[in-house]
């Protein structure tokens, strides 16, 4: 048994599996790091990633406050449910027009400005616990991916730390890394908002300030990486545009290297779609970098499925 047994027996599983074994008997154990996306690579991120489903929902309380934020995106979308625009946004970034995705993290900023990372913490476990995947027919938590959670498993096994390096919100996914993936929050690296400290008789708290910190993702993840964890990876997966840098990232020229890219292809027991990873599926084929394919490398894609 391999520890990969929610895998098919495929050349991608045979890659996966001598590469992760010579690492073991090559590679220095401080030296076996592994950086995965979240969105899209370990859990699944359509028909809108998990994390602006709450998001969305702050937006909406927001504007039922103030009716003037009605007319103002993306209070506006919220409100309205308006999910053509809010997908629009994301399928844009991907495109490389980063117009909207201005706007909506500038809505973002003011949605949680003033909130202490306890409080935000607490809502964000609250919205996961509960909410339910809108076509999935299943609560938002169980729409983590069973193979990549044995892949994660897997290399720990033979020495490997795991880090996740996502665009999405980093502390929003410290809420749940450690139940779903058994990733504390330590190895979570994503995006963020400003902080500031004030002290008080309980020794004191971390509140989020309406300015941005850092949106991880493009070139900007090799920076993250390399300044929350100070190595190279050796192993990189991911599943779009946005990753692409990571992956090549992960090894550099003088070292062995992993770069694996998940490809959507199962629309009976997921989605099937390539819009925001047609850049990365073309570096992958120029590249030689392993394509893991939803329907043809994984015998079950969530947990009881």
């Amino acid at each position: 048994m391999t520890g990969l047994d929610s895998w098919k027996d495929t050349p991608r599983r045979e890659a996966i599996t001598a590469f992760v074994e010579t690492a073991a008997q090559t590679v220095p154990p401080e030296e076996r790091v592994a950086v995965f996306d979240n969105d899209g690579t370990l859990w699944c991120e359509k028909p809108m990633p998990i994390e602006l489903g709450f998001i969305l929902l702050r937006l909406a309380e927001m504007a039922e406050k103030d009716p003037s934020l009605r007319e103002k995106q993306p209070w506006q979308a919220a409100y309205e449910r308006d999910y053509a625009w809010l997908g629009g946004v994301i399928d844009k970034h991907y495109a490389g027009d980063d117009s909207d995705v201005k706007v909506l993290l500038g809505g973002m900023l003011q949605a949680f400005a003033g909130q202490t990372v306890d409080e935000y913490g607490s809502a964000a476990a609250a919205f996961l616990a509960e909410a339910t995947h809108p076509t999935l027919g299943r609560r938002l938590r169980e729409c983590a991916y069973v193979p990549m959670i044995d892949l994660l498993r897997y290399l720990e096994g033979h020495g490997f730390t795991c880090f996740i390096a996502s665009g999405g919100s980093r502390d929003f996914m410290r809420a749940i890394t450690g139940e779903i993936y058994a990733i504390p929050p330590e190895r979570v690296v994503g995006s963020s908002n400003g902080l500031r400290y004030t002290d008080d008789d309980n020794g004191g708290a971390l509140t989020y300030l309406a300015e941005p910190d850092f949106f991880d993702d493009g070139p900007v993840k090799p920076v993250r990486i390399w300044s929350r964890v100070g190595r190279r990876p050796i192993v990189a997966g991911g599943n779009s545009n946005g990753d692409v840098p990571m992956l090549r990232f992960a090894g550099g020229n003088k070292r062995p290297s992993l770069r694996l890219l998940v490809r959507h292809d199962d629309p009976e027991r997921e989605f099937d779609y390539v819009k925001g990873a047609e850049t990365a599926l073309e570096r992958a084929r120029t590249e030689s970098w392993t394509v893991v394919s939803v329907k043809e490398d994984w015998e079950t894609v969530f947990a009881d499925a």
